[in-house]
This record gives structure tokens, C-alpha cells and sequence, in this order.
């Protein structure tokens, strides 16, 4: 019995170290009110881009909290726009932030990677269903956001591709917050319908789909595999293998 919990407390605890080591070596980003938060050129201008469009991005969040964790957040652009909106959960002000950033910023620094990308009619179809979840949000007032376990910018992103299974998405492992269960169930089916999940309180649970993967939530540390796109996926380090992104 001994020998499996080191095995996963291991197999937990040494990717975070790795990524930890990865964060003092790598050269400092700066304070919040200096580091870089332009454009990483990701999309086009969206005036000479007439196709309606859907990206989630993540990038790695700032200081020590860049060893777990990743900020996500959402951008979506109707048929013929002229314009991207972006939106954040946040931890100052009311936490949903729309168009605070340029779309496909640095996040302090970190430079983004695509998780979700849709173009063209399917996109057009799902946008009126991602801004309805974010309109109806019930974490919207000051106060509600809480770092761990939740609910945090990726509970919200979360929440986003749960209402909107048609995106077939799966956060990173290092999206710390998005097992908090913000609808209050504690298991039922994964929102694809591919599998199931149990949840304590977005401490613990145990997420098996399709979709999804194979997923243990370890105090917001994920360690499972995914099948349908091959990778493990670590603490810390996050997916190594075949990429999630649509």
C-alpha cells in the first residue's frame, strides 16, 4: 500500500519540481506594471479577417504561481467584425473583464498557446452560446474570485467549454481551477457525455471520458493521460505528447 502512494506522490510532486526548476533558471518577466502585455501576432487583424472566430488561449501566469499554473481566457469575433472580444476572469474589479488586454496578448509576459482555435460557420453557430454562458456567469460579482481551487479565470473558461460541448476541448493540466465544480455537483457525466466525473470540492476528484481523458485532481494538481489525442499530462509541466488544441 506504501509503495503506490509514493509512486503518485512522485509522480505529483516531480514534475512540479521540474517546472519549478524551469522558473528559476528562465530569465525574470518583471512586475505586473512593467512586463511585456502586447501583441504575440496570433491572429490577423480582425478587419481584414471577414470569418467569424473562436480561440481560447492560455499562458503561463506570473511569479512563483507560473510553476502550477496557467491563465486561460477567451476571444471571439462574429462574421465580419471589426473587431475581437476578449474575455478574462480576473482577480481585481468584477472579475469578468471584457477587452482589458489586445486579444492575443502576452499574458505579463508569457506568451500564449492556442488551446481552442474555430473558424468560419462553426464558429458563427457556437459564438451566441459562448456569450450567453458569460453573460449568465454566476461568479460575476466582486469578491467571488478565488485563486485555489477556485473559482479562478479557468473555472470560467471551463464553464465555457462545458456549455459548449460541440468545441470537443479539454483545458491543460496546469489550468488549476478548472475541476472546481462551479454548478455545485459533486459527480454526474462529463459535459461532452463521453464519461463521467466525481469532484470534493475541487480538492479531489476523478474525471474518465472520451474526450476528457483520464484525469486524478490532486489538491488542483492534474495526472492522467489522454487517448483520443496521446499525452500525459503532468503538474507543473502539462501535456507531453500530441497537442489538445482543435
Amino acid at each position: 500500500m506504501i509503495k503506490p502512494v509514493i509512486i503518485f506522490l512522485s509522480l505529483v510532486f516531480f514534475p512540479i519540481g521540474v517546472s519549478a526548476a524551469r522558473y528559476w533558471s528562465d530569465e525574470p518577466r518583471g512586475g505586473w506594471q512593467t512586463a511585456d502585455r502586447s501583441s504575440a501576432g496570433l491572429l490577423p487583424e480582425a478587419s481584414r479577417h471577414p470569418d467569424a472566430v473562436i480561440r481560447v488561449y492560455g499562458a503561463r501566469t506570473l511569479r512563483w504561481k507560473s510553476i502550477f499554473a496557467i491563465h486561460t481566457w477567451i476571444v471571439v469575433k462574429e462574421q465580419n467584425a471589426a473587431t475581437y472580444t476578449r474575455y478574462d476572469y480576473t482577480a481585481w474589479g468584477e472579475p469578468i473583464r471584457t477587452n482589458g488586454f489586445a486579444a492575443d496578448a502576452r499574458w505579463f509576459g508569457a506568451t500564449p498557446e492556442t488551446i481552442v482555435a474555430v473558424d468560419g460557420e462553426e464558429a458563427s453557430r457556437l459564438i451566441p452560446k459562448i456569450r450567453h454562458v458569460v453573460e449568465n456567469y454566476r461568479f460575476r460579482a466582486y469578491g467571488d474570485y478565488s485563486p485555489w481551487p477556485g473559482p479562478n479565470s479557468n473555472t470560467f473558461v471551463q464553464a465555457v467549454l462545458n456549455a459548449v460541448p460541440e468545441l470537443m476541448a479539454v483545458l491543460p493540466p496546469t489550468a488549476i481551477g478548472k475541476d472546481y465544480p462551479y454548478e455545485g455537483k459533486s459527480f454526474g457525466l462529463t459535459a461532452s457525455g463521453t464519461g463521467v466525473f466525481a469532484s470534493l470540492g475541487g480538492y479531489l476528484g476523478l474525471t474518465i471520458g472520451w474526450v476528457e481523458g483520464f484525469e486524478i485532481n490532486f489538491l488542483g494538481a492534474v495526472l492522467g493521460f489522454d487517448v483520443r489525442r496521446p499525452a500525459l499530462k503532468f503538474p507543473g509541466i502539462g501535456r507531453l505528447g500530441m497537442p489538445a488544441g482543435s
